[in-house]
């Protein structure tokens, strides 16, 4: 009995410590335990392309919502250009994020580095990292449209006590307002939640990070 409840524990463990990609949607649940999915098989927990629904993502680039369920997550988004991606080459984020707390994550918008065509299709890769140091990996399928909006700021929204900051950086504004989309430079959206001490971080590299505390 005592083995059966300690290997019961352990199942529970290895589950909670993976994650889910809430938008856009991701391939498939590779949490499912009906499914021969891993989310520690690269590059995409074994969920071949075209599994599930492609989401429409605006050119200059869209919202992610992660729901992570580590006590803390290393965190990578790369893009992979083309039907059936094999090479997500193109990292939407260079520097490295490290996300405390689990529960939602919301990036509001990501930059594309590269040119993209309306109607040209491509996928997400998320990857992280936890205290096991091991990779997980998830993917989402895409198609850009220049019709295709971020998610507003009613949306896209971080739970209780998620917080997160690019290693070797701090945040720069303390703000505390009703939710709020404001245009940065470079096309973005700052989405600034009400309620709770917030945290409005933004990034050279192209997206804004909002962290309510």
């Amino acid at each position: 009995m005592q083995a059966v409840i300690l290997s019961l524990f352990a199942v529970i463990g290895l589950v909670s410590a993976h994650f889910a990609v809430e938008y856009p949607a991701w391939r498939s649940d590779s949490l499912a335990e009906n499914t021969t999915y891993s989310q520690w098989d690269y590059p995409c927990a074994g969920v071949p392309y075209g599994a599930g629904n492609k989401t429409e993502w605006p050119l200059e680039g869209g919202s992610v919502v992660l729901d992570l369920h580590h006590p803390w997550t290393y965190l990578y988004i790369n893009l992979g250009l083309g039907e059936n991606a094999t090479n997500f080459n193109i990292s939407l984020t260079p520097q490295l994020l490290n996300v405390t707390g689990s529960g939602n994550f919301c990036i509001p918008a990501l930059s594309i580095p590269a040119a993209v065509a309306d109607g040209q299709e491509a996928s997400l890769q998320v990857v992280t990292n936890g205290e096991s140091g091991s990779a997980l990996y998830n993917c989402a399928d895409i198609v850009f449209k220049s019709s295709a909006k971020p998610l507003s700021g009613g949306i896209c929204t971080n739970s209780t006590g998620v917080t997160a900051a690019i290693v070797g950086q701090a945040a720069t504004t303390n703000s505390s307002s009703t939710p709020t989309p404001t245009p940065t430079p470079n096309g973005a959206l700052t989405v600034v939640s009400g309620g709770a001490q917030t945290i409005v971080m933004s990034v050279a590299f192209g997206f804004v990070l909002i962290m309510v505390m």
